[in-house]
């Protein structure tokens, strides 16, 4: 009790010392619980979504795509009328109904606008059944009877500004058509933002399938007392196996399959944040606990002298850390929730509509937050507490402060020395490794070595590196600029310490950087090599439909326009082994639209009636060569063989590895009804119409607002921002870790503010002013500030290098650094100096002179 008793008091006592490392604590453990609310809570909106959705039972055809997938044909696979008719006779069956769904559609209204989602929920049509209304109400109108009618969802409506006799226009592969809203209809349960409309069933199977009669999908609900496990076999027994029979809890679950991987991966990537954000906070308690140590060495002398043991010493060190790390993981889980509330709110706003009806905080996420707080804090703590323990009586008393070891100083840098050595090596390792797989294990090595070993060696780079950056920052300012530098070398591990939590983030900050920068680069030299086409029209999920290609077609000042398909197959080689593959379809011309280095035979060949193209990798891996006859069994079609004419090179970022073949070829073997729609198609202006050519194209496409037409220069500018996006989606999630390490800063100088009152005091005596006295404090933090920046900066460019030596096995071969964007962060480190001087300025400069003397 009494260790708990003297850790609480000196806890009290520098409550305003442990205050910053509270917040970091905070931060870090309300980004870990704020993730886990927030994926839990999309977890439960779409659990809940696809339980209301899914029937008793429900039967699919045998060949029907998983719910998150689009049908390569741009058609949903449906099955007959008489399927319907047979599952209504099964024993058990109380109602079976006939369901249309469809996501290969685009809905768009009178200005042509998309009425989709713009976070990349699908568009969803197909017929109102009374399974619909499990999950859906009617909230004003009627649903749709007959054709030109359609019903469209609330918050669809709501967002669109749509009412009751509006018209849209529904975009799918059999073709256009256009409806008056007669209905709007809300859901129960949260809609994730998806939009959706509704048919009557007739116009539905015309419009969506391109046939009468037939159906995506039986909808069955069993009679009373009958389990679901039992009515799913009674129906796959009469219907005979031909088609997909799934319970509601198996339609459910293979729904949440894909939206659960993708949740995953956002939930693991953002706890990698809070984890680097953790990291840096263990520099600051580290740092904190240090100098709290070392500023009461003489309280801790008299302790050990009135008979407080080791173990007590330390042990109240730890407790004083356990209270700051349950005071802080407390806050911190608290505002985690709030946290994924704001990340919800944020979401809505961007259309993916959340409930905090479904705010789901799980039991494991405080105790996860306050358990990880608590360790860490306490981990944090540990070293700072054995020095604390191992202060005797005599030193202390003697001594204004703690001496650090030499032997330890050493050792400490021979540790750092090696670890640097053995990641630089195996970042050497990464960079000349042949394949991708054993170089990412190489870089992933060489980033941990390096950063472990920077950060333990960073004592040993303070010393030196604020030397050089004093030369050319601190001495310009004179006597203030040398104090300030011989401060900041006073305690080189305190410097190291406080510039390695910077360090981490701007490392990785410049690592991204390079990485973007060089897919950029890489990619646009290899659209300039590669790309023969003035224009390219991108298609949306459900491909370029006839309709929009017919309208293409009537463009004005072009040369030719390419088709592409995505042809799936299963590929026979010549001993008889099988392999998966998506053949690439094209006209003729897409040789001059899309250059490819031939290494073997002749790429005009494989365009030839039952000749066909392979990658340079495939061809190795199979020991193929120009003249082998490979087995082609087409997925929507029947089975053929294909003769190689010719082997490409793979040393291309843009279809890498693409196996070609003429659409003449695959129209002998696909059926026009199972032919997929083009995934893009590729445009050459007649010579000096290049403008004229994409005005015509613009206009001609105007009315289909899912395809985005773009020349070389546009696609560059789209890929920039692409790319750009998402390194500023990781920004700010680095900022989190930034936002700590300020604070380390802030701490740090507080604390040295405190340790040297009497210092302070008696230059403020001889004549030193409270203007040069915070110019001194400011200029010390502006160049711990600059040391992290720049030694991270320095990694972090070291890592980018690599990490694009292996993008450059995948094609992307340009090495681009962002120098305006390192030279702006490293500008950028001063004013975060500055910032975080600003408060321990202040406070050091209100100082009492004379009590600043006195002060022991």
């Amino acid at each position: 009790m009494t260790v708990v008793k003297t850790s609480l008091r000196n806890f009290l006592a520098h409550k305003g010392r442990m205050a910053l490392s509270a917040v970091a604590v905070l931060l870090s453990v309300a980004f870990v619980c704020g993730t886990l609310v927030f994926t839990d809570t999309m977890n439960t909106t779409f659990d809940k979504l696809f339980a209301a959705t899914a029937s008793d039972v429900t039967v699919f055809p045998k060949n029907a795509t998983d719910p998150d997938e689009l049908p390569e044909n741009g058609k949903p696979e449906s099955l007959p009328a008489d399927t319907l008719e047979s599952t209504r006779k099964v024993d058990g069956v109380r109602r079976a109904e006939g369901g249309v769904t469809s996501m290969s559609v685009t809905v768009v209204n009178k200005a042509n606008k998309n009425m989709g989602s713009s976070t990349g929920a699908p568009t969803i049509a197909g017929n109102w059944t009374k399974n619909d209304s499990r999950v859906m109400d009617i909230s004003s109108g009627r649903v749709p009877h007959r054709a030109g009618e359609v019903m469209v969802d609330a918050d669809t409506a709501d967002k669109h500004h749509l009412k009751i006799g509006d018209e849209l226009r529904t975009i799918a592969l059999p073709g256009d058509f256009t409806a008056k809203i007669t209905g709007i209809a809300s859901f129960k349960v949260t809609n994730p933002g998806a939009a959706v409309v509704y048919f009557d069933t007739a116009t539905a199977q015309r419009q969506l399938l391109g046939e009468t009669g037939r159906y995506t999908q039986v909808n069955v609900t069993a009679d009373k007392g009958v389990e679901d496990a039992a009515l799913k076999a009674k129906v796959a027994s009469a219907l005979g196996g031909e088609f997909k029979v799934q319970t509601q809890k198996e339609n459910a679950d293979a729904s949440r399959e894909g939206i659960g991987q993708f949740l995953d991966v956002m939930k693991y990537a953002m706890l990698g944040f809070a984890g680097i954000a953790l990291l840096v906070g263990i520099f600051l308690i580290i740092n904190t606990f240090s100098m709290l140590v070392a500023q009461r060495t003489r309280e801790i002398g008299l302790m050990r002298a009135l008979g407080s043991s080791r173990k007590q010493v330390n042990r109240s060190v730890l407790v004083e850390a356990m209270m700051l790390g349950v005071l802080g993981s407390v806050l911190g889980v608290g505002a985690g929730v709030g946290l994924a509330v704001g990340l919800m709110k944020l979401m809505s706003s961007m259309g993916m509509e959340l409930s905090t009806r479904d705010l789901t905080v799980a039991w494991t996420t405080p105790v996860v937050g306050v358990t990880l707080g608590v360790l860490v804090t306490v981990l944090a703590a540990y070293l700072p507490a054995r020095r604390a323990g191992k202060i005797s009586p005599m030193a202390a008393l003697s001594e204004v402060g703690m001496p650090a070891s030499t032997r330890s100083s050493w050792i400490r840098a021979v540790i750092g020395l090696v670890l640097s050595g053995a990641g630089g090596a195996a970042l050497v390792a990464a960079g000349q490794a042949d394949e991708a797989k054993p170089g990412s294990g190489y870089l992933g090595l060489g980033v941990l070595l390096t950063l472990v070993g920077f950060v333990v060696i960073a004592p040993l780079l303070a010393a030196g590196v604020v030397r050089v950056l004093s030369v050319v920052v601190l001495r310009v300012f004179g006597p203030v600029g040398r104090m300030a530098e011989r401060n900041a070398l006073r305690n080189p591990r305190r410097t190291g310490a406080t510039g390695s939590a910077l360090m981490i983030g701007l490392a990785l900050v410049a690592c991204l950087s390079v990485v973007g920068s060089s897919m950029v680069a890489s990619a646009t030299d290899e659209l300039d090599k590669s790309v023969g086409a003035d224009f390219i029209i991108q298609g949306s999920s459900q491909g370029i439909t006839p309709k929009a290609q017919e309208s293409l077609g009537k463009a004005k000042y072009l040369d030719h326009i390419t088709e592409y398909k995505s042809l799936p197959a299963t590929l026979t080689l010549p001993g008889g082994k099988t392999e998966k593959e998506d053949l690439t379809g094209a006209d003729r011309t897409y040789a001059e639209d899309l250059r490819r280095e031939t290494l073997s035979g002749e790429l005009a060949e494989a365009y030839a009636p039952g000749s066909m193209s392979v990658g340079e990798e495939f061809a190795t891996r199979n020991h193929l060569k120009v003249g082998d006859t490979l087995g082609v069994d087409f997925k929507e079609g029947d089975s053929t063989k294909l003769k190689i004419a010719a082997i490409t090179s793979d040393d291309s970022s843009l279809d890498k590895g693409a196996m070609y073949l003429s659409l003449d070829t695959a129209r002998k073997h696909i059926t026009p009804d199972r032919m997929p729609p083009n995934n893009m198609m590729f445009a050459a202006a007649v010579d000096g119409k290049e403008k004229e050519a994409y005005k015509s194209i613009k206009a001609s496409l105007a009315p289909y607002p899912q395809y985005k037409v773009q020349n070389q220069a546009d696609f560059k500018e789209d890929l920039k921002d692409q790319v750009g996006q998402l390194l500023n989606i990781v920004y700010g999630l680095l900022g989190l870790a930034i936002i700590v390490a300020i604070l380390g800063v802030v701490n740090t100088l507080a604390l040295s503010v405190v340790e040297r009152t009497r210092e302070i005091g008696l230059m403020r005596a001889i004549g030193l002013s409270r203007r040069q006295l915070r110019r001194m404090i400011r200029l010390e933090s502006v160049v711990i500030a600059l040391f992290g920046a720049l030694v991270g900066l320095g990694l972090g460019m070291g890592w980018g290098a690599t990490a694009q030596k292996l993008l450059a096995l995948e094609g992307l071969k340009t090495l681009e650094i962002p120098w305006p964007t390192i030279v702006g962060v490293f500008i950028g480190s001063a004013f975060v100096g500055l910032f975080a001087a600003l408060v321990p300025a202040f406070r050091a400069g209100r100082m009492n002179v004379l009590n600043a003397i006195a002060t022991d």
